[in-house]
């Protein structure tokens, strides 16, 4: 749906559907990044496009590097290469513009709690360096991979499921201002955190 900021109206306009989307990005280009679930794929959309054109998987489900088994949250960077949490995988897959697969970026050593794993992953961004930071969501952290890495570092959590300060209770979604702030959905907490990362 598509929802104009000057218009008052309470009407959208639908402009994709018949699709299982979980998360969306746009790039600088305007062009629209959807994951589709029921797909295991990604799709990029001209506004006023319906068909979309295939970027990433659509190859079923399944751990292949053309694969993915839920495709839930996506980054696009300045380049075009497209970021995408690949829940069921327990990993991070990065396709670059016009690749037939994907390189895995963080994760992808099956599922569980060692620096080397994640388990569902959903939220992601990526900084002008390649970092990619994780919202680990059944780990109850947020986890930086520093490019070419084959470890994450904890960033936020990581200190047991809990309701103190330092603790999460599955983190969805992420974000960060340009004070490089780490702003956490603490979805089972129902609280949004703030963490200063030097």
């Amino acid at each position: 749906m598509q929802w104009s900021r000057r218009s008052g109206t309470s009407k959208g306009k639908v402009l994709i559907d018949k699709i299982f989307c979980y998360g969306l990005a746009m790039d600088d280009q305007k062009y629209l990044y959807v994951t589709d679930i029921a797909q295991n794929a990604v799709r990029r959309y001209k506004i006023g496009e319906k068909n979309g054109t295939l970027v990433a998987g659509g190859h079923g489900a399944g751990d292949g590097l053309n694969q993915f088994d839920e495709p839930i949250k996506i980054f696009v960077d300045q380049q075009q290469a497209v970021y995408i949490s690949d829940n069921r995988n327990h990993r991070v897959m990065k396709w670059n513009k016009g690749a037939t697969a994907g390189i895995v970026v963080a994760g992808g050593q099956g599922q569980g709690s060692a620096l080397t794993q994640l388990f569902t992953p959903i939220g992601l961004v990526v900084d002008a360096l390649g970092t990619v930071y994780v919202a680990d969501t059944w780990n109850s952290r947020v986890v930086s991979w520093p490019k070419g890495a084959k470890q994450g570092n904890i960033i936020a959590g990581g200190n047991g499921e809990g309701k103190q300060p330092n603790q999460l209770q599955y983190p969805v979604d992420l974000s960060f201002d340009r004070h490089g702030n780490l702003y956490v959905v603490d979805w089972d907490n129902s609280r949004v955190q703030r963490f200063s990362i030097k």
